[in-house]
């Protein structure tokens, strides 16, 4: 659990940065954006001294001004930061033998990634048995996260500012193959179905000839911090951007060994 926040004591060595720090843990305990009065009232600091924090905060991407609104929330960079912990090795020694059962039962390679930026950074994959195919998720490697499972069934269980703010415009997208989401609508209309199904899929969008069922792994926070997925090799007949080919025999599998992950790390399903 995060720390209780406090007071933003001046005291010490580096008053601006306990501030600051004070700001962002009081910004991640909340369960949505927070106004600048309430976070000086709630911390004790004066109104000035709260909004060069916020400015300071916003500018070096850990928290994000909403004014519509007239509030604040955390930002792209506080979300990378709080996963860096389970994005390295305790994730990986973790989920690599529930990637190894995973794969072993369903005969497909079995792949573990996270979020990095607006890609799709994959730490673990594990081939079954035999297996010859041969596939770009090495580890490693990164993809356009909008256009691979793992990346859409993170991204669909992000706050909508967050997404916005790794995928601003078309100039973000990627096209690697002719299908997949190419703006920011129509991400939106795939991540709404993601949390709508509880998994992603993709169809040939990395890949000719490969599709991918995903789902994400949660934190103690049921925040999204990585994701599982199974490849298989498969080509949809349809010839459209969206290719409409079901894969609901490859979830179960899928969800049990994101179960199993998110229990190992003491997450919390939503």
């Amino acid at each position: 659990m995060l720390p209780p926040v406090t007071n933003a004591d001046p005291s010490g060595p580096a008053p601006a940065l306990r501030r600051g720090l004070a700001v962002l843990r009081l910004l991640a305990s909340r369960p949505s954006p927070v106004s600048a009065g309430a976070i000086a009232r709630d911390l004790g600091l004066p109104r000035s001294t709260t909004y060069e924090l916020l400015t300071e905060l916003a500018a070096a991407g850990f928290a994000v001004h909403l004014p519509a609104e007239r509030r604040w929330g955390l930002g792209v960079g506080a979300f990378e930061i709080g996963s860096a912990y389970l994005r390295t090795e305790p994730l990986e020694r973790l989920g690599r033998p529930i990637l190894l059962r995973l794969a072993a039962v369903t005969r497909a390679t079995a792949h573990l990634g996270v979020l990095h930026g607006a890609q799709t950074l994959y730490l673990v994959k594990e081939k079954p048995p035999g297996t010859t195919v041969t596939l770009v998720t090495d580890v490693g490697i990164r993809l356009p996260a909008a256009l691979t499972a793992t990346g859409l069934s993170i991204l669909a269980n992000l706050p909508a500012r967050q997404v916005r703010a790794l995928l601003p415009d078309a100039g973000a997208f990627v096209d690697r193959t002719g299908r997949g989401p190419a703006n920011l609508p129509e991400l939106r209309s795939a991540l709404i179905e993601v949390r709508r199904r509880g998994w992603a899929d993709e169809d040939g969008q990395i890949t000719p000839g490969a599709a991918s069922v995903a789902a994400a792994v949660f934190d103690h926070n049921a925040m999204p911090i990585a994701a599982i997925g199974i490849t298989v090799a498969h080509s949809c007949p349809a010839a459209s951007r969206h290719p409409d080919c079901s894969f609901e025999h490859l979830v179960e599998p899928v969800q049990q060994a994101v179960g199993a992950l998110t229990a190992a790390i003491g997450g919390r399903m939503r």
